[in-house]
This record gives C-alpha cells, sequence and structure tokens, in this order.
C-alpha cells in the first residue's frame, strides 16, 4: 500500500510540473453540464465521484464511485470511459453492482468568435452486458449532447447543452437539456448554478436545480462539492456529491 501511495504522490507531482504550461484542468463535473473542453495531448483525466441521491421516501442511490476517464488525442478529439458502482435500497431491499459502462468521444466543432460559443459533441454508447448481471440491459444504448459555452466575463461563463439518450430497453429517446452560470470568485475557487432536466418521448417531464462549487488544488487537481432538488413531481427528491479530479500526462 506504501509503495501505490508514493507511486501516485510520484505520478502527481509529475503531472504538476509537465502542467504549468497548460490552461488549469477543466472537468465534465460536479455540474450536469458537459464542458466544451479538450483534454491535452497525450494526458489522461480522471474525474471522480462519491453521490447520494435520494429518489423518495423509500427509495435512495449511492454512487461509490463514478469514474469518467478522458484521454486527449489530439486538440479537437478525446476518448472517454465511464464506469461506475451503485448501490440501490428500497425499503430493506439493497442491489449493488457495476452498472453499464459507457465509451465514447467527444471532438471540438467551432471556437468562440462573436455570438458563436465555443462548441463540441458528445457522442457514447451503453455496453449492455459490461456490468453486473443485476445491471443489464437488452440492448446497446447510445447517447449524444452539443455543448455550448459563451464567455460572458473574465469570471463568468454561460454554458448549456442539448441531446438526447436512449435506455438500452426501448426505442424511446429521452431528449436533455442543460443551462448553467459558472463564476470564478478566485483564481482557485470556483461556483455555480444550473437548471437541467429529461423529456421522456411518452411519459411527464423531469426538470432539476443544482448548484456546486469547486476548488483548484493546482493546475492538474480539482476538488468539487454539490447538490440538487427536484423541480418536478417525477424528479428524485434530492442529490448531494463529493468530487476529485486530476490529470497526467504519459
Amino acid at each position: 500500500m506504501k509503495k501505490i501511495i508514493v507511486l501516485l504522490t510520484l505520478v502527481l507531482i509529475h503531472s504538476y510540473c509537465k502542467g504549468q504550461d497548460l490552461p488549469s484542468i477543466q472537468t465534465d463535473r460536479p455540474d450536469q453540464t458537459e464542458c466544451p473542453f479538450i483534454v491535452p495531448q497525450n494526458y489522461f483525466q480522471l474525474e471522480n465521484g462519491l453521490s447520494f441521491e435520494q429518489i423518495d421516501a423509500n427509495t435512495n442511490q449511492i454512487v461509490a464511485p463514478t469514474i469518467l476517464t478522458r484521454f486527449g488525442i489530439n486538440d479537437h478529439f478525446e476518448l472517454r470511459l465511464t464506469t461506475e458502482y451503485i448501490v440501490n435500497t428500497e425499503i430493506s431491499n439493497t442491489v449493488s453492482g457495476i452498472s453499464p459502462i459507457y465509451v465514447g468521444f467527444k471532438t471540438r466543432l467551432f471556437e468562440e468568435k462573436g455570438i458563436i460559443p465555443v462548441t463540441s459533441f458528445i457522442g457514447q454508447i451503453m455496453l449492455p452486458k459490461m456490468a453486473s448481471r443485476q445491471f443489464q440491459t437488452t440492448n446497446y444504448a447510445p447517447e449524444f449532447r452539443f455543448t455550448m459555452q459563451h464567455t460572458l466575463s473574465s469570471k463568468q461563463t454561460l454554458s448549456y447543452n442539448m441531446g438526447a439518450e436512449w435506455d438500452g430497453e426501448t426505442p424511446a429517446a429521452t431528449f436533455l437539456y442543460t443551462l448553467t452560470t459558472g463564476y470564478s470568485f478566485t483564481e482557485k475557487i470556483g461556483g455555480y448554478i444550473e437548471f437541467y432536466g429529461f423529456f421522456p418521448q411518452f411519459e411527464k417531464p423531469d426538470n432539476r436545480f443544482d448548484a456546486g462549487f469547486t476548488y483548484l488544488i493546482n493546475p492538474n487537481q480539482q476538488l468539487d462539492l454539490s447538490g440538487g432538488i427536484s423541480l418536478s413531481k417525477t424528479s428524485p427528491d434530492y442529490y448531494v456529491s463529493v468530487g476529485y479530479s486530476f490529470r497526467f500526462k504519459i
């Protein structure tokens, strides 16, 4: 264990030194809005989180952990892998395991110019059998979204996503949106507020609100804290989440 801790420490110190000439780490967490920025070439970026969601009076879900692994291919393209270990509890019945893995990519489409926001596209697919037996689905399930961001000032941005996803069981799509504004209080501390939601083809809309903070430890490491509440009867009651993200060059 001590050797692992020493090795991880050396990797982070090395990545800190290598990252001094790069912009600070840009993550897709803690908000629900994916950012349009690409991980630098030849860098691995791991965005790790723990969350608790109270779905209703009798049901809750713990995700411990969720890990988004990103790898920069070039200035316009990155590869993505999402894994989650979830614990679902309904009254006294608990089911836990690995949810289906997502693999995909993000590609830069446009740079910011005037009223045109910096824009990227994320495409990924859920692998139905790459999961614990109780969470496997019948079919492959795609998901896509366009990610946009406007610079409002040196301290504030406006970001939004639009896209759709499938659940691996039915052919019906669920459309999604996010809208968030982020603000830099200092060089290290940032915050955001956000509205987001889902529109299933044959069910009622699910709208939610969340907010959170980030703390930049150094250009390659970031902590985050966030939480959200429901805005619709169909939405989960609330959630809270903490996270730690870092990147390093291979």
